[in-house]
């Protein structure tokens, strides 16, 4: 494997040291193969909400692989997972389950471009939408932590049809509009940010998105990976109530089995094959196993109170860092919104790509390094999300706090 890992920001590229070879995980901890424990702040990049191995999602897991891994024909299971989506987003009328979270937003990329005839996607400097072609340009994320803007093996043509503009700089949209109105098939854009660290949107920039879009004749798509039953059952444009045009979730609405999906109006979804002329297929899309997973996680976040729940948990987390930092005279930033947050080691707000890259990568490094030898997995990029998980006590939370208080001291 390409330096040992499956995906590049396993190879602690950013933080030094030897990556840890996990064995098992279980609630709110991990376990490497020499048997040493962690505090799991990373949680799968995210979906991991109940926490590992939850019972509900064992037990749906080791009933539905008694009946078969995959059969590549359609499952009564699969149409009750899209129409438990439909009904917590509005906004996905029709929507169709795919393997990953970069598929569905392939996926939708495509379907703009059908549905408007035009080529050129707008996306935000710091934004990961996963590795398709188009979205390896200032994708943030991996890409950032290794310094990559694009990457080798995108032709030239292909990164051409993709406009940049800065995270909440609405003014710089509306210039890319006024040149290239009627040439933008979509605005790309994650709601809140959570791959340049988590950044979330200023007063007004989705919903002048939104408006933009309606003006043009462009589609507006969130990207919702993260966000997506993360935030808010109804994902974060339940919170913010402006209404995209397509939605991509990720491995969440799976339980954290490989699964995606994308989906919006019936009258932009019904252009997708066999319906219409833009092809997406997968013939492991609405896999069993990930449909029964995720029938079962989303069972569990739709009980009353979760959300709350986990909010209240993190607002206490990040109130003892933000105390551990100020005794340590370091300067440091907390951006936060539900139970996702990052901390920057920064003296400014930190608000768009460049701001964050403004952070000081090498103190975060002596971060990391310090909390996973006290036993507190963190992700090992200061360019990504920490997660809150149901499954994290108060205890745990105690725990984190006292141990952030030790590491930023010794820094």
């Amino acid at each position: 494997m390409p330096a040992g890992v499956n995906s590049p920001v396993r190879a602690f590229g950013a933080v030094g040291g030897e990556p840890v070879l996990i064995a098992r995980a279980k609630g709110a901890h991990l376990w490497d193969v020499d048997g040493n424990r962690y505090l799991d702040y990373m949680g799968s990049w995210g979906p991991m909400i109940l926490g590992h191995a939850h019972p509900a999602v064992v037990k749906a897991v080791k009933t539905a692989v008694e009946r078969g891994t995959s059969y590549g024909a359609s499952t009564e299971a699969e149409i009750e997972l899209a129409g438990t989506i439909r009904k917590a987003i509005p906004s996905m009328e029709m929507l169709r389950l795919v393997s990953s979270g970069t598929e569905a937003v392939m996926s939708a990329l495509r379907l703009a471009r059908g549905y408007t005839g035009r080529d050129l996607i707008l996306k935000f400097n710091g934004c990961y939408h996963g590795h398709a072609d188009s979205m390896l340009v200032k994708a943030g994320s991996g890409a950032a932590t290794f310094g990559i803007s694009g990457s080798a093996g995108v032709p030239a043509d292909v990164a051409g049809k993709t406009l940049i503009a800065e995270y909440n700089d609405f003014d710089a949209v509306r210039t890319i509009f006024a040149r290239h109105d009627d040439k933008i098939a979509a605005v790309i854009v994650e709601p809140v940010a959570g791959n340049m660290g988590v950044v979330f949107p200023a007063s007004g920039f989705l919903e002048g998105l939104r408006k933009l879009c309606d003006s043009s004749g462009a589609l507006l798509i969130f990207d919702e990976v993260i966000t997506g039953f993360r935030l808010r059952y109804g994902g974060y444009q339940d919170i913010i109530s402006v209404r995209p045009d397509l939605t991509t979730l990720g491995k969440i609405i799976g339980g954290g089995l490989p699964v995606g999906a994308y989906g919006g109006s019936k009258e932009i979804m019904q252009q997708v094959a066999p319906l219409g002329p833009v092809y997406q297929a997968g013939t492991l899309s609405g896999n069993p196993l990930a449909v029964a997973a995720g029938l079962a996680a989303l069972r569990q976040l739709a009980k009353k109170g979760v959300y709350e729940k986990l909010e209240k948990k993190t607002r206490r987390l990040i109130s003892g860092i933000r105390g551990a930092g100020l005794k340590a005279e370091l300067p440091l930033r907390i951006n936060q919104v539900g139970s996702m947050f990052t901390v920057f080691f920064a003296d400014s707000e930190v608000m768009d790509f460049p701001s964050a890259a403004r952070a000081d990568m090498d103190v975060f490094s002596a971060y990391f390094q310090g909390m996973l030898a006290k036993g507190i997995y963190l992700p090992p990029s200061g360019y990504e999300a920490n997660f809150v998980s149901l499954a994290h006590s108060e205890a745990d939370i105690d725990k984190t706090v006292g141990t952030v208080a030790k590491v930023l001291d010794s820094i």
